[in-house]
């Protein structure tokens, strides 16, 4: 009977987690987006450049003006907001965190530290989830070259245009390799729901507005290492995993040892407490996994 009951429990949370990474992890990310989108404004404010709302290319055939590319600076710190990206066409409006690794994907698209920003001269990447933590790319695929990508950063707005796409191998790291020309890379996991690709999108600047009229030149700067992954911490899982073992337990016996009227109060409440305590060790066990989609 015990058993029984333990496989029983754990069919019950395998169901549970399908739905937890498909869209609870994004409760995870809108909040999270909420905070860097705050933190984005207030840098913009500090810095006395308000946002610049639209930007539009010129039309073909016309006389183009020289683009202005953003003067390279230092990365801002893992964890921090990069700036905002923009694709109509997949409904995709989100802040951008610097670094690529899982705290920071968890948060939204991530910027690769060994790349320039966006703006700046060369192939600035960003990488994003294709069909969890509100799956910001999870249309990539749709885009074709001509397609519009704007980003606003502290250094101005950059709009971008789509040239090509393609599908690598996850050890491909070619895609982000250092360009002469302003370009923005977007990768991903392909297909949906599977890690054994990557979706990569290249995009070349085509209009941009910078914040300052003139840009003060720099020297170029020497872009860090992307930090190593941190070994995974499955001290928060186990935890989780002996609090919800013990709460089912505690909630069998308390239901088996309750009279018959009072046992639809208490497993009432008992299964809200349940799920949330499920929510926490998801939580935990989601980093944990060899590819998060």
């Amino acid at each position: 009977m015990a058993v029984g009951r333990v496989i029983l429990v754990a069919g019950i949370l395998i169901l549970l987690f399908i739905p937890y990474l498909l869209w609870g992890t994004g409760l995870m990310t809108a909040r999270s987006q909420a905070q860097l989108r705050s933190q984005f404004g207030a840098a913009q404010l500090h810095s006395g450049t308000p946002p610049v709302k639209h930007l539009s290319a010129p039309p073909r055939g016309t006389s183009q003006p020289a683009l202005q590319v953003a003067p390279p600076m230092t990365d801002p710190p893992i964890g921090s907001a990069v700036g905002e990206i923009s694709i109509p066409k997949i409904g995709l409006s989100m802040v951008v965190v610097e670094g690529t690794g899982v705290a920071q994907l968890q948060a939204g698209p991530g910027h690769y530290p060994t790349t320039p920003l966006p703006g700046e001269m060369g192939n600035a990447a960003i990488a994003g989830h294709r069909t969890t933590y509100l799956h910001p790319f999870y249309n990539l695929n749709a885009l074709v070259p001509g397609d519009p990508i704007t980003v606003v950063t502290l250094q101005g707005i950059f709009l971008y245009r789509v040239t090509a796409s393609l599908v690598v191998s996850p050890t491909d790291v070619s895609v982000v390799d250092q360009t002469l020309t302003p370009t923005l890379t977007l990768t991903t996991c392909n297909p949906r729901y599977s890690a054994s690709q990557r979706l990569v999108v290249h995009a070349a600047l085509v209009a941009s507005a910078l914040t300052h009229a003139k840009a003060v030149p720099v020297a170029p700067i020497h872009r860090h290492a992307a930090p190593s992954t941190p070994a995974h911490d499955w001290t928060a899982a186990i935890v989780w995993g002996v609090v919800v073992a013990a709460l089912t337990t505690a909630l069998w016996i308390g239901y088996r040892r309750t009279r018959r009227g009072q046992r639809a109060a208490l497993a009432g409440f008992g299964l809200l407490g349940w799920l949330v305590v499920v929510f926490f060790f998801f939580d935990a066990v989601a980093p944990l996994l060899p590819a998060s989609y």
